[in-house]
C-alpha cells in the first residue's frame, strides 16, 4: 500500500519544472540567494520567452540570473536590478508587465473596439430600419434611362 502510495505521490510530482539554476550561480548569502530567485521568477528567457530565466536552461538564461547576482552583490535594491535588466533588454524582459498608459491600452482596446464596433453595428440597424424609399425618377431621368436601354 505504501509502495502504491509513493509511486502515485512520484508520478504527480514529476511534471513539476526543474529549477534551471546551476549551483555554481547560487549566492553563498541566503537573503541575497532568495532575492535574486524572486526577481529571476519575474524575468522572461529572451530565448525560451515562455519560461523565466530560473527556469531556463539557455546560455542567455544563465547569463541574467549571473547578472542578477552580480547586481545584488553591487547592493542594487530589487527595483534597480529590474530597471537596469529592462535598460537592457526592453519590457518584454518582465513576464509581469508594469502598469503603465502603454499596456493599459494594450488591454482595454479589444474591449474599446468590440464596443466601437457594437454601437457602429446598432446604428446601422437603426438606420436600415427607417431607411426611406429612393425618391422617385423625374421624367428626364426616365427618358434617359429608357434611352440608354433602347442603344443595347
Amino acid at each position: 500500500m505504501i509502495r502504491k502510495l509513493l509511486l502515485v505521490l512520484l508520478i504527480l510530482l514529476a511534471p513539476l519544472p526543474a529549477l534551471a539554476v546551476n549551483p555554481d550561480e547560487i549566492l553563498a548569502d541566503p537573503v541575497l540567494e532568495e532575492r535574486a530567485r524572486n526577481l529571476s521568477v519575474n524575468l522572461r528567457c529572451m530565448v525560451c520567452q515562455n519560461q523565466s530565466i530560473d527556469d531556463s536552461n539557455a546560455e542567455l538564461a544563465r547569463d541574467l540570473r549571473v547578472l542578477v547576482r552580480e547586481r545584488l552583490q553591487q547592493g542594487d535594491t530589487d527595483e534597480e536590478v529590474i530597471d537596469y535588466v529592462v535598460s537592457r533588454y526592453g519590457e518584454f524582459v518582465l513576464l509581469k508587465p508594469r502598469f503603465s498608459l502603454r499596456t493599459m491600452l494594450l488591454w482595454t482596446a479589444p474591449v474599446l473596439l468590440l464596443a466601437i464596433g457594437g454601437i457602429v453595428l446598432v446604428l446601422m440597424a437603426r438606420g436600415r430600419l427607417r431607411a426611406r424609399a429612393p425618391a422617385p425618377l423625374s421624367a428626364e431621368e426616365e427618358a434617359r434611362i429608357n434611352e440608354l436601354l433602347e442603344r443595347r
